[in-house]
């Protein structure tokens, strides 16, 4: 782990092992942090929040930091993503590019740092100068899961260093590695002692001490619903302030006019890529009645044409499922699906063949004439798994879009500008694409409606999330 600048074990010597999910064997050896672990941590990151040189950086020289951290990350992006595809699994090509999109996120807070301003207010009192500013919280929580831990990491660590906090980190227990790998390059780029700590462990261990800690001003959070849940209750112990980004449901709705050959693509690429272990997947297709077998058809062929196989081969289009929990969760929901009266399309089981191994395989699943209300239509699946759900009208579609706890993203494909912009106003989703599915950019704010979060990541709007406003009042007279 890394405290205060500073390799060590966990206080009781206790450690954990990691699998990789393509060969089935342990790969990395993890110290197993504990409620001692984290206290060094939290303790670490308040006395530099508080004392050192962190406080008397100008936002400038916060930003230069943060540059020199994304030029880093572009320099080792290879090292990094090759623990990152030890750890879960994703394929070679896309976690490069998701790396390289890390450095992107990082360049932007820094030349965000030393644009954030207060604002002078005008009074009634001609006597009184009335001004705000905004000031870091102090030590923040960063909590992430084991899909994306460096791309999901820099959405956190870039707005609160940015903002002027101090950061604690607890990766995911699964995949670690590339998160201890990126310390390496926190400071090399020249950041204080203890501004930035991890505590590895597991989540009942760690996550909730962290969570708990009175030193702690904020907890954000990337997970599951009920993860987010947990942490946002036990935060509400001391009226901690939380950012949660959490589930998803996403719709991806199909109207008749739609370029069918776009969509079909658009809708595969949405829920098969990265296994479909995102919060964004597409794992919805709304498809309009009248071409909705033709849709359903023209998917399965590119799901089915999908090369499955090493994670670290170039060709490989899905890699296995990052966990053996999570493997057996969405074989549960298949079978689930299968008693409920959906129909198998395709998939549908483990996938074994050459180049697969021992690896957590499973085959793109896709499902047709679902009915909303099934589980396999309401519950996140995350996986490889498509729900394909017929509709007639704009309304219905709408409607069924609507019909589920989560919000955090939408999609529809048509040929009718004004339709489209209609519907995305009308759908309750924290992002909306058109036509496109799974597009980002660090500019561009993120987060959900209802149980899919709380608070907004990426973009100006995040750097918010981690300050608080102080009113000045100076009296002229």
């Amino acid at each position: 782990m890394v405290v205060a600048g500073e390799r060590r074990a966990a206080a009781d010597g206790a450690w954990f092992e990691t699998e990789n999910p393509y060969t089935g064997r342990p790969w990395a050896r993890v110290a197993r942090g504990g409620p001692l672990d984290v206290e060094a941590a939290v303790a670490a990151a308040d006395t530099a929040f508080r004392s050192g040189s962190w406080p008397r950086l100008t936002p400038a020289q916060r930003g230069h930091l943060l540059l020199k951290l994304a030029d880093l990350v572009e320099r080792d992006f290879e090292r990094l993503a090759q623990a990152e595809i030890r750890d879960n699994g994703k394929s070679i090509v896309e976690v490069r590019a998701q790396v390289k999109g890390v450095a992107a996120v990082y360049r932007y807070y820094g030349g965000l740092a030393d644009k954030i301003e207060g604002a002078a207010i005008p009074v009634d009192d001609s006597q009184y100068l009335v001004y705000t500013r905004l000031e870091p919280l102090g030590v923040i929580a960063a909590i992430t899961p084991w899909n994306s831990p460096l791309r999901l990491l820099s959405l956190k660590l870039g707005p609160a260093l940015a903002a002027g906090n101090t950061v604690v980190v607890k990766p995911s227990e699964f995949t670690s590695t590339s998160t201890l790998d990126f310390m390496d390059l926190v400071a090399e780029a020249g950041f204080p002692a203890g501004v930035v700590n991890v505590i590895t462990g597991l989540g009942a261990e760690v996550g909730a001490a962290l969570a708990a800690h009175p030193k702690v001003a904020k907890v954000s959070l990337t997970g599951g619903t009920e993860s987010g849940r947990k942490a946002y209750l036990t935060a509400a112990g001391d009226l901690k302030t939380v950012t949660l980004e959490l589930g998803g449901k996403s719709p991806n709705i199909v109207f008749a006019d739609a370029d069918l050959d776009k969509a079909a693509e658009g809708a595969a690429a949405g829920v098969f890529g990265s296994t479909g272990q995102t919060c964004i997947a597409g794992s919805r297709l709304l498809a309009h009645a009248s071409i909705a077998e033709e849709l359903t058809r023209r998917i399965a062929a590119l799901a089915e044409a999908r090369r499955l196989g090493d994670p670290c081969d170039e060709t490989t289009e899905i890699g296995p499922v990052a966990t053996r929990p999570q493997f057996d969760k969405i074989l549960d929901y298949i079978a689930v699906a299968k008693s409920e009266g959906a129909e198998l399309v395709t998939g549908g089981a483990q996938a074994t063949g050459a180049g697969l191994g021992d690896g957590l395989f499973i085959a793109p699943t896709i499902f047709k004439n679902v009915r909303n209300s099934m589980r396999i239509a309401q519950e996140e699946v995350f996986g490889p798994v498509l729900s394909i759900i017929p509709f007639e009208s704009e309304d219905e579609a709408v409607a069924i879009a609507n019909d589920i706890p989560f919000g955090l993203a939408a999609a529809l494909w048509t040929r009718d500008l004004a339709r489209a912009h209609r519907v995305a106003a009308r759908l309750q989703a924290g992002t909306v694409w058109i036509n496109t599915y799974r597009r980002n950019a660090p500019q561009v704010p993120v987060g959900g409606y209802k149980q899919s979060g709380v608070g907004r990541e990426s973009g100006a709007l995040a750097i918010r999330e981690f300050m608080q406003s102080k009113s000045v009042w100076v009296a002229l007279a």
